[in-house]
């Protein structure tokens, strides 16, 4: 069985998500920010992204009801598996100051979470071109729900895991 089967094996699906609630208050926001945003996450994962709206308004947060807060997309299959090999192999060791995902952000469930700060790391982000900077919530989700198999499974895999810290 050779790589990609395996990644397609153990993983459901990998899940991208962008908050976009603090751009959402500025000028011009819907004609010129909202499409260069769908766009460059288009570029990256390679699906067309999904739109979240607030359910309510909040003055303190200065939410109102309706407005766009966030993108996702859900990632499966051959997507899921390309997108999976990139992340590993291109754009963790791209980040400023990587050394290594710490073993907190696998939680119980063997599900995998990845603060990106900036998109512009994925090679299919051109900063010249990108006037602004999106931070990306990444969460791989295996189909096993167990986590010292995911971490060992991650570990095989080549994702940059951290070693446990004995007291």
């Amino acid at each position: 069985m050779d790589r990609r089967d395996t990644i397609k094996n153990f993983l459901e699906k990998i899940v991208v998500n962008a908050g976009v609630g603090r751009l959402s208050g500025q000028p011009h926001f819907d004609d010129k920010l909202l499409p260069q945003i769908l766009k460059d996450l288009a570029a990256i994962t390679g699906q067309h992204p999904e739109t979240s709206t607030a359910r309510k308004s909040v003055a303190g947060f200065k939410v109102r009801e309706g407005q766009i807060v966030g993108l996702k997309v859900t990632l499966r299959r051959s997507k899921m598996v390309d997108f999976f090999e990139r992340l590993t192999r291109i754009v963790l060791p791209r980040v400023r100051d990587f050394s290594g995902l710490s073993l907190k952000n696998v939680d119980e469930a063997g599900i995998l979470n990845i603060g990106i700060k900036e998109h512009v790391v994925f090679s299919e982000i051109d900063p010249e071109h990108s006037p602004l900077s999106i931070s990306l919530g990444i969460n791989i989700v295996p189909k096993g729900r167990k986590q010292k198999k995911a971490i060992d499974w991650y570990r095989e895999m080549g994702v940059p895991l951290k070693k446990e810290n004995k007291k």
